[in-house]
């Protein structure tokens, strides 16, 4: 029998969408690689199958196919995946979160969907939350994935977080890390389009909004009007060759007050004027 295949996918658009669809089709775990999803297929798998559902997905993306020893990935990719030290919080695997303060560390599992912490724009908006989350604090976390960011929202002493998340496939492995993390009495996950369900939220005194900079653009008045007065919000999944045009388009409603970068992407958070 031939060894694994092991895939190395670069998602020209939304990675998520990408994730789902190599789940999908059988990935038996993936992880984050800078701008790269690496995920390993059983020997039997139909290569071809997996290729075109990743195209059907995101006709950009990049894929790099290779055979790997003949060792079962759906454990050993564990291996390659390890703990997200962010500031005061740490982004975790089940396998590793023994021994840790449960109230700074955000357990995920990368096993099951989209959203570890390793990539680059959400350990920007974990930076960038720190000094901003109050106790107390109402937060929407738009586009919600694995619900990392409203988990971390939480430990961060939030006392309501709404968690919105437009993909089905992924409302029950956020639910289920809501609950493996102790927070389910403060987080929300709901079903829906952001735009639609953001004024039945409001008002909220901060927004997270991890997602593809045109739709990041589409939402701001959105944003802006779900926000309480001097509410504040953090922006990511915005490429840095973007990053002037997002601040022309940020500059009359909204205050930059931090910024971050990591390889290409780059995130902001700004306050509602």
């Amino acid at each position: 029998m031939t060894g694994w295949h092991s895939l190395r996918v670069r998602p020209a658009g939304d990675r998520e969408t990408v994730a789902a669809a190599l789940f999908a089709a059988g990935s038996q775990g993936l992880h984050e690689d800078g701008d790269a999803l690496v995920t390993h297929f059983p020997p039997e798998t139909d290569l071809e199958a997996v290729r075109t559902a990743v195209r059907d997905a995101d006709a950009g993306a990049t894929i790099e196919m290779s055979e790997t020893p003949d060792v079962d990935w759906s454990e050993a990719w564990k291996h390659g995946v390890g703990a997200q030290e962010l500031g005061d919080l740490a982004v975790v695997p089940p396998w590793l979160a023994e021994g840790r303060d449960p109230a700074t560390t955000v357990v995920i599992d990368p096993g099951m969907a989209f959203g570890t912490g390793e990539h680059q724009t959400t350990r920007c908006v974990v930076r960038l939350m720190q000094p901003i989350i109050r106790p107390g604090d109402s937060v929407a976390d738009l586009g919600a994935g694995s619900a990392v960011l409203a988990i971390a929202a939480a430990k961060l002493g939030a006392a309501r977080v709404i968690a919105i998340e437009m993909d089905p496939d992924a409302i029950e492995n956020a639910e289920e890390n809501v609950a493996r993390n102790g927070v389910a009495d403060r987080v929300s996950v709901v079903e829906g389009d952001a735009g639609v369900l953001l004024p039945l939220v409001a008002p909220v005194r901060v927004v997270l909004a991890n997602i593809l900079s045109s739709v990041l653009i589409e939402l701001l008045p959105a944003i802006r009007a779900a926000l309480a007065p001097r509410g504040q919000a953090i922006l990511s999944g915005i490429l840095y060759e973007e990053r002037d045009h997002m601040l022309a388009v940020l500059d009359e409603d909204w205050q930059v007050e931090d910024e971050a970068r990591e390889g290409q992407w780059w995130s902001v958070a700004v306050v509602r004027r």
